[in-house]
């Protein structure tokens, strides 16, 4: 009696696993086709798949049982890695060194001298991790919200608004509305990566599917985009790596 009240809370998106004292994100997908639980590897990172009717708590067990074998397979490159100073960072597809300018106030600078292409941050160390985020995520807004218009004109569709966000496996997503989300990573890919997923998302407002339609419609805006497609999934892996500041970093 009253069954309906004890219905099992929805597993999470995202799950987070401590693997040789690095923290890596594990994409979760519920499937009406899977019988028992599996943990993959695609380009997009760790994919744990559970059976709709399973219950969270047992698909945590598995996916600690399992966590050698995901760290076996799991390149070194591909574990998490942290936004601030003193690191090599992949912008538009070229590593730059990012530096710590030593002043206090100022713009993020960008630019190449005979050492090759470097990122300078202003503000103190501590805050390095944050500037150099926000200036991506700008950086990021501004590329795709200008290819998105682009590819919106060709196909005669209106994109309403563009958000970025930190998906932990996904590069884009869009409504019928015209809202569409990006991933803020797409700034570290070189640029027929970004303007392959603005093609990609844009073209959902003409075929809101995966037919053959759909891919159709990306190849008339964008007939190279197996270019792009190509990248992603060679490469996707390490870009989506990269960690956004925690919050008050």
């Amino acid at each position: 009696m009253f069954s309906f009240l004890r219905q099992r809370p929805a597993p999470p998106k995202t799950t987070e696993i401590e693997l040789d004292g690095m923290t890596v994100s594990v994409a979760v997908k519920l499937s009406n086709r899977a019988k028992s639980f599996r943990l993959s590897l695609p380009a997009t990172g760790p994919l744990l798949t559970l059976p709709e009717k399973a219950r969270w708590e047992d698909a945590e067990a598995f996916l600690h049982r399992h966590r050698h074998w995901l760290a076996a397979r799991l390149p070194r490159q591909s574990m998490a890695k942290r936004l601030g100073s003193d690191i090599m960072l992949p912008l538009r597809g070229v590593e730059h060194a990012v530096i710590g300018s030593g002043v206090l106030r100022g713009r993020v600078e960008v630019g190449e001298d005979e050492e090759g292409h470097f990122i300078n941050l202003p503000g103190a160390d501590e805050h390095h991790a944050r500037r150099l985020y926000d200036w991506l995520k700008k950086e990021a807004l501004a590329d795709l919200t200008e290819r998105s218009a682009f590819h919106a004109a060709r196909l005669g569709v209106s994109v309403k608004q563009i958000r970025l966000r930190s998906q932990a496996s996904r590069w884009g997503s869009c409504s019928s509305n015209g809202n569409i989300n990006y991933n803020w990573r797409l700034i570290l890919a070189p640029p027929f990566v970004l303007d392959y997923v603005a093609a990609h998302e844009v073209a959902h407002l003409v075929e809101m599917n995966h037919s053959p339609a759909f891919w159709a419609t990306v190849e008339r805006t964008l007939p190279d985009m197996e270019r792009g497609r190509a990248w992603l999934k060679a490469h996707g892996r390490d870009l989506m790596a990269w960690q956004a500041p925690k919050s008050g970093a």
